[in-house]
């Protein structure tokens, strides 16, 4: 039996999470239309209330301005009812943002992994295109309930900030976090190739550079609110 790698694993992972993803999206279309214009009514009062009190420090008004400024700036803004209440309602706005499509995504994604790896072909079509399966860790055919047991038990391993994921990088086994507590492994087909095609590393690079590209964006995004702001709580 060979295991199958970290960056194989991963590669197989996003392929078959973006379907799942693009489905729940789909499916919550009018629920985050209408969350994202709540958030975006959110987000503009808390700015603002941020900015009026980053201006008063910088005048003088709260304490001297400079550097010892920024721990009052803090403190401040922490016990600022104003600002307590734009954040909650920020706050409130994620969680209507985020929350559908994630549960949606969780539902499909089992669903999803649980009926591909309990079929005759043991593995889900991302993982089928680099050819890989799931077997128990004596090579058999894993049944439904070792199987739902593997997919609850990958929240251990996303709780775990990632590290139960990262233990599928150390060898022999390669196994992750939720493979350990199931009694599962990612194995390698026989015959398929020990390294991860290039198709596969060019997959993942493009996911990199477009999270990088994402972040890249919301922190333009936000120091373009928050510069406006600024213009806006001057008092010249």
């Amino acid at each position: 039996m060979r295991p199958a790698g970290f960056w194989q694993r991963t590669a197989a992972w996003s392929l078959d999470a973006v379907p799942a993803a693009t489905l729940a999206l789909v499916a919550c279309g009018g629920p985050l239309r209408s969350a994202t214009v709540a958030l975006d009514n959110a987000w503009q009062p808390l700015v603002d209330t941020l900015a009026q009190r980053m201006v008063a420090v910088a005048l003088g008004v709260d304490t001297a301005p400079g550097i010892a400024a920024l721990p009052a700036l803090a403190s401040g803004a922490l016990r600022d009812p104003a600002v307590l209440a734009a954040a909650g309602a920020v706050q409130a706005a994620l969680v209507a943002l985020v929350g559908p499509p994630l549960l949606g995504f969780i539902a499909l994604f089992a669903a999803w992994c649980v009926a591909f790896e309990r079929s005759p072909l043991r593995a889900t079509p991302g993982k089928r295109a680099l050819g890989m399966h799931v077997a128990t860790a004596s090579g058999n055919a894993p049944g439904t309930g070792r199987l739902l047991l593997r997919f609850v038990a990958g929240a251990l391993s996303w709780t775990s900030l990632n590290i139960g994921h990262l233990m599928a990088a150390m060898p022999p086994a390669h196994a992750a976090l939720h493979d350990r507590a199931s009694g599962t492994r990612v194995l390698l087909d026989a015959g398929a190739p020990a390294r991860m095609p290039g198709w596969a590393a060019a997959w993942l690079g493009l996911l990199a550079a477009g999270l990088l590209l994402a972040s890249a964006w919301a922190a333009a995004t936000l120091a373009t609110a928050m510069r406006l702001a600024l213009e806006r709580a001057l008092p010249y």
